[in-house]
């Protein structure tokens, strides 16, 4: 029996098929879950359509986190059709392109702190309050949520979205706390950086992924595949102890002060000559 069989599973965040959470589902997918997945707006469904399509996933569902009235929609048509939610990943997250660049104190409105802690922090406490209020979640329910090293260490041009990212890991605690006598646990994964649509939106992320693959005791960077193995075993009864996490799949990276290995030549990495995986 696969890890996930007979298990159903909500996913929200997939803008293409290079997503991290199209990573997600895939994993989820061969491992035998019945996948749910939501668009944004009209615009985007013909792309989560096709990502549905190649996924074998039968239910799309429109769903705009910052309204409430979408919100409290989609439990009620996954209650109607499913009856529970055994899984829910939560891989959204939004902060404006001009706060995403140059100096942090200087770019940071109050409009996009806001937005950015609504969409990026706030939401997973919105769906996790819908979904309980539907009664959707088991004794044995899992939350995931994407979380990022800029929730708790400075990175140039994540600015506005590492306050989020931290105030969605502090999220996760508490409503680990909350959700815990039910059963259902909460756990956030903080992966690496990773070719995506969202992350081409921050400056010089080219040199992210260069840094990340230079400084990691693993020397590389992560795959989308690689998460998506970390989120089925946090979804599975494997981890059923796991709860109020924060998971970190980076090739190590986190850990790393200085590159390992070229320090022992006497010399640094030399960045513009490294070609991030």
């Amino acid at each position: 029996m696969s890890l996930l069989t007979n298990k159903k599973a909500l996913i929200l965040g997939i803008a293409n098929n290079k997503s991290i959470a199209y990573g997600i589902a895939e994993a989820f997918a061969r491992e035998g879950a019945e996948l749910a997945l939501t668009y944004q707006n009209e615009r985007l469904q013909s792309r989560i359509d096709k990502c549905a399509e190649s996924l074998g996933c039968k239910t799309v569902i429109a769903c705009d986190v910052q309204s409430d009235a979408e919100v409290e929609k989609l439990f009620a048509q996954l209650k109607k059709d499913w009856g529970h939610v055994d899984i829910l990943v939560h891989s959204i997250g939004y902060a404006p392109a001009e706060a995403l660049e140059g100096d942090f104190t200087q770019n940071t409105s109050r409009d996009a702190f806001l937005m950015a802690h609504d969409i990026s922090s706030y939401s997973l406490v919105k769906l996790c309050q819908y979904a309980d209020k539907a009664g959707l979640f088991t004794p044995t329910s899992s939350v995931i949520t994407l979380s990022y090293l800029g929730a708790e260490r400075i990175i140039p041009n994540y600015n506005v979205m590492g306050l989020a990212k931290a105030s969605l890991e502090a999220g996760v605690r508490y409503l680990a706390g909350s959700l815990g006598a039910q059963g259902v646990r909460v756990n956030a994964i903080s992966a690496g950086p990773i070719r995506t649509l969202a992350a081409s939106g921050i400056k010089h992320f080219r040199k992210m992924l260069q840094y990340a693959q230079a400084f990691s005791p693993l020397n590389r960077n992560v795959t989308t595949a690689e998460v998506g193995n970390a989120a089925a075993f946090l979804a599975s009864d494997l981890a059923s102890g796991i709860t109020g996490q924060t998971i970190y799949v980076d090739a190590g990276f986190n850990i790393s002060g200085l590159p390992l290995r070229d320090l022992a030549d006497g010399k640094l990495t030399d960045l513009e000559n490294t070609d991030p995986a």
